[in-house]
Order: C-alpha cells, then sequence, then structure tokens
C-alpha cells in the first residue's frame, strides 16, 4: 500500500536516532532526498536499529561509500546485496553476492559478452534496433515512453545478450519485475508468489542451457557459463541466481536511465537547449543522467571484522548499507549536485556502478545505448515534452518508471 506525500515525515522534525531512509514510500513519492541530506550532515555513518530493515549501518557520503566498496575484505558480499532478507530464505546465490575467488572466477565467465570487441560488434545492431523503435512512434499524440521505448529498446538487448528467442523476449522483462519485487521492497507479490515463477524462469533457461552445452561456444550469457570450467558445474539454485543477476543488471540501469533522460531534459530547458546545439556533449549528458537517477539506490555488505569508518565502529558481522543515491548527491565531492548538468568538468565522477571488484561489468554497454538513442532522438524530434507526472516503482533498491507520458514533436 502506497503512502500519501504528506503522511511522510519531514525528517528535520525527528530525532536524528529514528532516522531510517529505507521506506520505500520515501522513493515512490521523491521524499528521501532530506533524508540523506540530514544524514550526509549530520552523521554520515548512522546505524539505523529499529524499522523494517533495522539493524544496519547507513553509509551516505560518496568517499565513505568508495571505502566499503573496494574493500572487499572488509566488508562481504555474501549472503545477499539487497537491504531486505527474504521471508522464505529463498536467496539464490549469485556471484555479485560473492566473495574472491569464486566472485572473481564467475564474473570472468561472462565478461566476453560486454568486452570492447563485443560491444563493438554490437553498435550497429543497437542502432537499427533505435532506428526501428523510433520510427514506429506516434508524433503529436500521447503514449507511455516506458513501455514504447524504454522497455522495447532494453528487452531486444537483453534477448541478444542472453541469445533468446526473440519473440519470447518479453519473458525476460517480467522475470526481471518479479527477481526485483516482494514485500520488501514494497512489491506487490508474496515471496511465495515471486519464488514460484522464478523457478519457472530456471526451468526455462535449462533448457537453453543444455542446448548450449552440447553445441561450439559462443558469446551469449548461457553459451559462455556452460562452457566455463568455473561454472559449467553450477548447482540449479546458482544458475539461477546469475540469471536474476544478468537479467536485472542488462535491464535496469539502462531502462530507467532511458526514461530518467527525457524527465531530465523536459526539466532542464537549458540543458535540452545546450545539447540540440552541441550533439558532442551527448556522452558527458549519459554519465550526467546516470548519476542523476542513479538506477539502483543501494547495495548491502557485511562487515567480516570490527572496523571503523567515520568515527563509528562497525562491529563483525554488522550490516553495512551503501546508499549509492545519496552518494551521487554529496557536496564534498560534487559540486551543485542537486543540479542536472550536461557539460560537467568530470562527468564520470559518480557511483552509480559501485566501485572495486563489484564494479558493473555492463557499465560501457548501458553508456553506449543511451549514446545511440539520444543521438538517434535528436536527428528526428525537436523536442519531447512529458505531458504529466512519472508513475515511479514502490522500492528502495530500483529507482525505476512504470510510466512517463510524453508527447513526440518532430524536427
Amino acid at each position: 500500500m502506497n503512502t500519501p506525500v504528506n503522511h511522510i515525515a519531514d525528517p528535520y522534525t525527528l530525532e536524528l536516532a529514528q532516522l531510517d531512509p529505507s521506506d520505500p514510500a520515501l522513493f515512490l513519492n521523491q521524499a528521501h532526498w532530506d533524508y540523506f541530506k540530514r544524514l550526509r550532515e549530520e552523521d554520515p555513518v548512522h546505524l539505523v536499529e529499529g524499522g523494517e530493515f533495522g539493524p544496519y549501518w547507513c553509509i551516505t557520503r560518496f568517499n565513505d561509500i568508495v571505502f566499503v566498496d573496494t574493500h572487499h575484505d572488509l566488508f562481504s558480499s555474501i549472503p545477499t546485496i539487497g537491504i531486505g532478507v527474504s521471508a522464505t530464505g529463498f536467496e539464490p546465490p549469485m556471484f555479485i553476492a560473492m566473495d574472491p575467488p569464486k566472485h572473481d572466477e564467475q564474473r570472468k565467465a561472462v565478461l566476453p559478452a560486454v568486452m570492447p570487441r563485443r560491444l563493438a560488434e554490437l553498435e550497429d545492431l543497437i542502432r537499427g534496433r533505435v532506428v526501428e523503435v523510433l520510427d514506429s512512434l506516434p508524433t503529436g499524440e500521447e503514449f507511455n515512453w516506458v513501455d514504447r521505448v524504454s522497455i522495447e529498446l532494453t528487452t531486444r538487448m537483453l534477448a541478444t545478450l542472453f541469445d533468446f528467442p526473440f519473440e519470447e523476449r518479453n519473458k525476460l522483462t517480467y522475470w526481471s519485475d518479479v527477481a526485483t519485487s516482494g514485500p520488501t521492497v514494497g512489491g506487490e507479490r508474496s515471496e511465495e508468489e515471486r519464488e514460484a515463477i522464478l523457478r519457472e524462469c530456471l526451468e526455462y533457461f535449462q533448457t537453453l542451457w543444455h542446448e548450449r552445452a552440447g553445441a561450439p561456444a559462443k558469446t551469449d550469457f548461457i553459451s559462455l557459463l556452460a562452457h566455463d570450467p568455473a561454472t559449467r558445474d553450477m548447482e540449479p539454485m546458482e544458475f539461477l541466481g546469475n540469471l536474476m543477476l544478468l537479467i536485472v543488471g542488462g535491464n535496469d540501469t539502462t531502462r530507467n536511465s532511458m526514461s530518467a533522460s527525457v524527465l531530465a531534459l523536459h526539466q532542464n530547458p537549458g540543458e535540452y537547449a545546450k545539447l540540440v546545439s552541441d550533439h558532442s556533449l551527448i556522452p558527458g549528458m549519459v554519465s550526467e543522467v546516470i548519476r542523476w537517477q542513479t538506477p539502483l539506490a543501494h547495495m548491502r555488505r557485511k562487515a567480516t571484522r570490527d572496523v571503523e569508518l567515520g568515527g563509528k565502529l562497525i562491529r563483525k558481522g554488522d550490516r553495512v548499507v551503501m546508499w549509492y543515491i545519496s552518494g551521487n548527491r554529496d557536496e564534498e565531492v560534487i559540486e551543485n549536485p542537486d543540479a542536472f548538468i550536461i557539460d560537467r568538468e568530470n562527468p564520470r565522477n559518480h557511483i552509480s556502478f559501485g566501485f572495486g571488484i563489484h564494479r558493473c561489468m555492463g557499465n560501457r554497454l548501458a553508456e553506449m545505448q543511451l549514446r545511440v538513442l539520444w543521438e538517434e532522438l535528436l536527428s528526428r524530434f525537436r523536442r519531447i515534452e512529458v505531458t504529466g507526472k512519472p508513475v515511479r516503482v514502490h522500492s528502495n533498491f530500483v529507482m525505476g518508471y512504470r510510466e512517463l507520458p510524453v508527447i513526440l514533436h518532430p524536427a
């Protein structure tokens, strides 16, 4: 059930000890910004003792987040990266929620799918699909950008990365949404329903696995996993966990950044005017969107020993949550961080992709998809008008959109 925005407490009226930014309703209503601002200013390494997800340490400043993220020896990713814990214990293992050496072996197995040589091969395919989707859109009439563009383009890309039956590609979007849903993030599905659907996902992919294992190795994710010595003997639940990781990782960052780019440029017409007059600003704009949006709000770790951070003693076994969405608005590191500025001096100085061994391996692919989309948009349309309020995902993890109504005005 959604919490009305007028029932959300002003963080500056609460005792500092009461501050807990993990309520999904805060993000749904865009009421989280002041919570993080106060924590950065007054208690950047903050212990949340109560609430739905406590106890956990709340890390809100850029440099503290980088410290946690780059010290995997002090902060383990096992057993999960999300703030919540499954009520049923259904936590399929995935390599982002592993430590070395197993993490490194499994990540290395799938890296060829997004290496620079492979990305160069994919760019023409991506551009062709962008052109096809954009040419199918109506002009002068309202439609939902999320469905018609963001979901469609990322689903097509996912189908390519998995070499998934193209006519059934919408299953990938469905499974991605299910994987990131559940009661702990304000989802509408029960844990039991979520588990049943994801087991169906596993069953479908096991058929593809056996087909790829019996054929020559290729560069799609399933073939790479089926042929690599480090992953070819994975247990079914581990296979499912890595599927969930790769599907969500290939979907949510790009999909929601595509929608965010339209919203940000609509809300900042001066920045859009810069872009129209100088298309060389597109790569910087893409990085600024990914910072401004922060597609995944947080990642969780567990202290492997007692650690002092920000003058606080984090005890061995304590849960630690890095709020990327807060670090990307840290005034000490990013000048004028609440503003959307497409020609920043160092636009890739953001935390959205993480740092260290768990840095998003598909970051260059995500940036390329967004770059190509805007190269083609600017050649076709004079303006992309947002005609209503965006409908956001009810989650403290995925900073996503369900609806973004727009009208296209042709060039």
